[in-house]
């Protein structure tokens, strides 16, 4: 089947009789099928973009809008005819007209503008959308081409996570909290102990300047005294209030080791109570990690009690070491090893759950809290049971891999 365009004209005498018809006929199938082509392709495409998730809207360089698609009908709750010749004011709560001169500056100049902000439909709800706007140019006129995407449930979700991250942190101050309040006779000893030794280099600087003639080299030294041990009461005293602080979590360079002897001396008082000693293996020449120094202090807190825990019904004096040092893929890996009584297979899967607990007053949520801090920091945590008596606890921290091997330290203590 071929397509033919005829055009004729007739030929007339003089005395207006018909001579003859004189056209011509032209295929036209190649131009037929273009144009069915075309008219497919059409409806193809506008079939595409009424499908589309997205809202779409056309506007004119007056801003009025020349076509929709039916995303935009049924989220806005327009028809098609009701929306075309509108502006975007009509239902765009952000687009005053400071708002609307900049973006259509943006715009004459080819810029693809993106911006949040919220719709009014017909019925007067309002959602949130994430709207991108784009300029083109079609017969010799611009056109604004613009997706807004109803980004509710995302809003909804973001709302969601932060509730969720402030009950977390809540949570997390509560636990710290009920922590020093089970290390309350070993922080009151740990503060006296400095406080005490003011007061005695104190009064031996009184005695050295009451002296005829006064002996000043011995009571500048005795102030000197005075001054550390206020200094390292001062300390202790900050230490404690770190763990207190209520605020959101503050990443910085961190040193793990220092972390560790800072720990190992507020708890060193309440292992020496439980018959515990302190033991720590630290590898030399680790570098900082980003963490937030805070809850890293939590971690190893919660980890070190749990271990002198394990250990007060032993029968012979326990011993809890922690070590640092570097494991296969270059990230820190920290370890807290007691001599107690161990895990059973049951328990190695179960602690991590949130209000399972062994002791007789805990209340679970120091090892799900613990984990929870490790892993937002990108590493994992983890409990074995020992070959020998006791078990491990055991977490990592994301560390860039530096050349050289890290050499190791061996000490009883901070």
């Amino acid at each position: 089947v071929r397509h033919i365009h005829i055009t004729g004209h007739p030929v007339l005498a003089t005395t207006g009789e018909l001579v003859e018809y004189v056209g011509t006929a032209i295929d036209v199938t190649d131009y037929k099928s273009a144009e069915e082509e075309l008219r497919a392709a059409e409806t193809r495409f506008r079939t595409f973009v009424d499908h589309a998730t997205d809202a779409l809207f056309v506007d004119d360089e007056q801003g009025r809008i020349v076509d929709v698609n039916r995303q935009a009908c049924e989220s806005l709750g327009y028809t098609r005819e009701e929306l075309i010749g509108r502006t975007p004011r009509d239902f765009d709560l952000a687009l005053n007209e400071p708002f609307r001169q900049s973006v259509n500056q943006r715009l004459a100049a080819g810029e693809i503008v993106a911006l949040e902000t919220s719709y009014r439909r017909k019925d007067g709800t309002e959602f949130p959308v994430e709207l991108r706007v784009r300029p083109f140019w079609h017969s010799g006129h611009r056109f604004g081409l613009a997706l807004a995407r109803d980004i509710t449930e995302r809003k909804r979700a973001e709302e969601e996570r932060e509730r969720l991250r402030q009950a977390q942190a809540a949570l997390e101050r509560v636990t710290r909290v009920t922590t020093l309040g089970e290390l309350t006779a070993s922080l009151a000893h740990e503060i006296n102990q400095p406080i005490a030794a003011a007061i005695t280099n104190a009064n031996t600087c009184v005695r050295w300047l009451r002296r005829d003639p006064p002996d000043m080299e011995e009571a500048r030294e005795a102030a000197g005294r005075t001054v550390q041990s206020a200094t390292r009461a001062a300390e202790i005293i900050r230490r404690v209030r770190a763990l207190f602080k209520k605020g959101t979590s503050q990443r910085e360079p961190v040193d793990v080791n220092e972390v560790i002897r800072e720990m190992i001396a507020l708890l060193r008082n309440e292992a020496d109570r439980s018959l515990v000693l302190l033991r720590a293996e630290l590898a030399g020449d680790l570098p900082p990690v980003m963490a937030d120094r805070v809850q890293l202090q939590q971690v190893l807190t919660n980890l070190m009690l749990n271990g002198i825990e394990a250990m007060k019904e032993m029968s012979a004096a326990g011993e809890l070491t922690i070590k640092s040092q570097r494991d296969g893929d270059g990230n820190l890996l920290i370890s807290v090893s007691d001599t107690g009584g161990g895990l059973t297979p049951e328990q190695v899967d179960q602690i991590f759950r949130a209000f399972y607990t062994t002791k007789r007053d805990g209340t679970g949520m120091g090892l799900p809290i613990s984990r929870s801090i490790i892993e937002s920091h990108g590493g994992r945590l983890w409990a074995t049971s020992n070959s020998r008596p006791g078990a491990t606890f055991c977490f990592t921290l994301p560390s860039p891999v530096e050349a050289g091997a890290p050499t190791a330290e061996l000490s009883d203590g901070p």
